[in-house]
């Protein structure tokens, strides 16, 4: 199953690394319940550098490495000229006329959405079921905590809960959202250049949710004012469920669905 196929990705390190960062590798592989290994030479692997975390792909060395920057020249471009709230996903979760919304994202990733999201004034806490994913992303979110831009509000507003979505939303312990957010992963049906290398390195990791279905009933009844669910342009509507609004774009749609009717 998944899980299995997740608990095998090592964590390394460089070729030569000093003694210090061994111990942080291992450090990072004990807390994420993932093996440790500093002779791996193919295959997925997390490596640890001095400044960060990243997934590489060892034996393709063509598709780089993926790591989590909220401060990367992207991120930092779309925080500042974006379109703030008309972006179509504060649209979506019905940001317009709010100073602040308490987002639930049920599928985090890499986590870009919810730094949007977080950005605009949104408290986001964040569920990610893969412990690969989850320790880039904790990676990412410790590193913007100590940034000059970012640490000032990032920290308060984007928490971070490891575990499988779909029981976490059933259980939830804490305060129930405004918002569920769901995005699920989805098959591609056709290999292309344009795919990026994340999505590439993500479809070898994870492969598509495909319990995706299972999630909506549990976020509708969570979620106190509405659930949105992300999709590819063309996609069919999540468990088959029509939505109460059809936000599309070129690439993806936002699907809404009113929990205050």
């Amino acid at each position: 199953m998944l899980d299995s196929v997740l608990d095998n990705i090592p964590v390394t390190v460089p070729h030569n690394a000093a003694a210090e960062l061994i111990f942080l590798a291992q450090q990072t592989a004990a807390k994420w319940g993932l093996p440790y290994s500093d002779n791996v030479e193919s295959g997925l692997a997390l490596i640890q550098q001095v400044s960060h975390l990243e997934l590489r792909q060892l034996d393709e060395p063509k598709v780089g490495a993926v790591k989590v920057d909220f401060t990367s020249d992207a991120l930092t471009f779309r925080r500042l000229h974006g379109g703030g709230k008309k972006e179509s996903i504060a649209r979506a979760i019905g940001l317009k006329g709010q100073d602040s919304l308490h987002v639930l994202d049920a599928t985090a990733g890499l986590g870009r959405d919810a730094f949007v999201l977080a950005s605009l004034g949104c408290a986001v806490d964040m569920i990610e079921r893969s412990p690969v994913v989850a320790a880039l992303l904790q990676d990412g979110l410790d590193r913007a905590a100590v940034d000059q831009q970012l640490s000032s509000w990032l920290p308060a507003r984007m928490k971070l809960c490891h575990g499988v979505a779909k029981d976490l939303l059933i259980n939830w312990q804490g305060i129930h959202p405004d918002v569920v957010y769901l995005d699920p992963m989805f098959p591609h049906r056709k290999k292309s250049a344009a795919v990026k290398k994340e999505m590439h390195l993500f479809q070898q990791l994870l492969g598509p949710d495909d319990d995706a279905d299972q999630l909506l009933a549990p976020a509708l009844n969570l979620a106190k004012k509405r659930v949105v669910v992300k999709r590819p342009a063309g996609a069919p509507f999540l468990a088959n469920q029509k939505p109460h609004i059809e936000m599309v774009g070129k690439a993806n749609r936002f699907d809404v669905y009113l929990t205050h009717l």
